[in-house]
C-alpha cells in the first residue's frame, strides 16, 4: 500500500466517524450532544461510541454505522486518487460528509433539518461558484427550487385526494406528505451545485432512482397480496435519491456522460 493512502484512510475514518456522530444526534437533540443508545436510551462514553462499542446495557451498535463507516471510507480513497474536478480531495471530502449526513438521516427519520439546511446552503454555493461560476449556479438554484415547487404543489393536491380516499376506506389518516418543504430546499442547494443546465439531469435520475424503488416496493405488496391495504401508505423519502444522482454527476462524470452524451 502507498504511503500516501495513509491520508484518505485517516480522513475516510474520520468523515464516517463524523457522518454517523450527526446522523445519530442532529434528528433527536438539534445540536452537537452526547449519542444515545437508540434502543434502551442510555448515554454513551465517547469511548463506548467512537470505538463501535455495544452501550453499558449490552445493545450493539446498529448496522447502519458499519456500513457508512466503511463506504465513507471507500470513497475517502477513491476521491484521493480520482478528485473531483475544480474542487479536488478536502472540499470533495466536506461534500461527502454532507451528502451522507442528509442521504441518513432521511432514509432514518424522512426529515432534512434547518441547520443542515442552512450549512449546505452555504456550501453549496462555494462549490457551486468554483465548478460553474455565478451565472450558472444562480441559475440552477432557482430552476431546482421552482421545479420543486411545482412538484410540492402537485404532491399537496395528492395528499389531499388519498386523505379522502383513506377516509372513505375507513382507514386512520396520517400526516405523510409526497414531497415536504425540506425536499425543496434540498434541490434549491443541489442546483447550486450542479448548476444550469446539470440540475435537470440531477433531478431526472434522481426522480427515476426513486421510482425505480417505488415500483419494487408495489412490487413486492402485489406479490404478498397487501396492495388494497398499504398502497396509500407508500411513500418514500426522495432526498436520498436526489443526493445520490448529484453524486454521481459529480463524482463520477465520466459514467454520467456515458448515459448521457453531449
Amino acid at each position: 500500500m502507498s504511503i500516501s493512502l495513509v491520508i484518505p484512510i485517516l480522513l475516510g475514518l474520520l468523515a464516517g466517524l463524523a457522518v454517523n456522530y450527526l446522523s445519530d444526534v442532529l434528528p433527536i437533540t438539534r445540536k452537537f450532544s452526547q449519542p444515545t443508545c437508540e434502543q434502551c436510551g442510555t448515554v454513551y462514553t465517547w469511548k463506548e461510541y467512537f470505538f463501535f462499542r455495544a452501550c453499558q446495557n449490552g445493545h450493539n451498535r446498529k448496522i447502519r454505522h458499519w456500513i457508512v463507516q466503511a463506504f465513507i471510507l471507500v470513497i475517502s480513497i477513491y476521491t484521493w486518487l480520482q478528485p473531483p474536478a475544480k474542487i479536488g480531495y478536502t472540499l470533495g471530502l466536506v461534500l461527502i460528509i454532507y451528502f451522507g449526513v442528509i442521504f441518513t438521516i432521511d432514509m432514518e427519520h424522512r426529515l432534512i433539518l434547518h441547520p443542515t439546511s442552512i450549512f449546505g446552503s452555504l456550501l453549496a454555493l462555494v462549490v457551486g461558484l468554483i465548478i460553474h461560476g455565478l451565472k450558472p449556479t444562480l441559475l440552477g438554484g432557482l430552476s431546482g427550487l421552482l421545479i420543486m415547487l411545482s412538484f410540492y404543489y402537485l404532491g399537496v393536491l395528492f395528499t389531499k385526494i388519498r386523505t379522502r380516499r383513506m377516509i372513505a376506506m375507513g382507514q386512520e389518516v396520517d400526516d405523510e406528505e409526497a414531497l415536504g418543504a425540506g425536499d425543496v430546499i434540498l434541490v434549491t442547494i443541489l442546483g447550486f451545485m450542479l448548476g444550469w443546465p446539470l440540475i435537470w439531469v440531477g433531478l431526472l435520475f434522481g426522480i427515476l432512482l426513486g421510482g425505480l424503488v417505488s415500483l419494487l416496493l408495489i412490487f413486492s405488496l402485489v406479490v404478498t397480496r397487501k396492495y388494497e391495504k398499504n398502497a396509500l401508505m407508500l411513500f418514500i423519502p426522495y432526498g436520498p435519491y436526489f443526493i445520490t444522482s448529484t453524486f454521481l454527476i459529480l463524482y463520477f462524470p465520466s459514467f454520467i456522460e456515458k448515459i448521457v452524451p453531449g
